[in-house]
């Protein structure tokens, strides 16, 4: 993520129903090498949508103002030491899912 965006990441939010998976957000969290932020409310797509709709209808005055909704449920911090093993378990797996199996 950080050379395809050529920026610095520091945080990752997540949402969705798998966000809600404390173990899923810490092996993100531990892989990313960064902390993983959980929203209390995991369903954004439809709240986001809600929020670009009160905009455009004047009832949210900006998007700080929307900005401000949002609060986090639990953050998710990297464990030292780890990135180096997972990644290497990961690549692993990739390497065994792309070596086709003959006989």
């Amino acid at each position: 993520m950080r050379k395809d965006a050529g920026l610095s990441l520091t945080e990752l939010r997540a949402d969705g129903a798998a966000s809600r998976n404390d173990l899923l957000m810490q092996i993100q969290a531990d892989v990313a090498g960064v902390r993983v932020v959980r929203p209390r409310i995991t369903e954004t797509t439809a709240l986001g949508a809600a929020y670009l709709a009160g905009l455009a209808v004047g009832f949210w005055r900006d998007e700080a103002e929307i900005d401000a909704q949002w609060q986090a449920d639990r953050v998710f911090e990297p464990r030292p030491g780890l990135r180096g093993a997972l990644r290497e378990r990961w690549d692993e797996a990739i390497a065994r899912v792309r070596t086709p199996k003959i006989g």
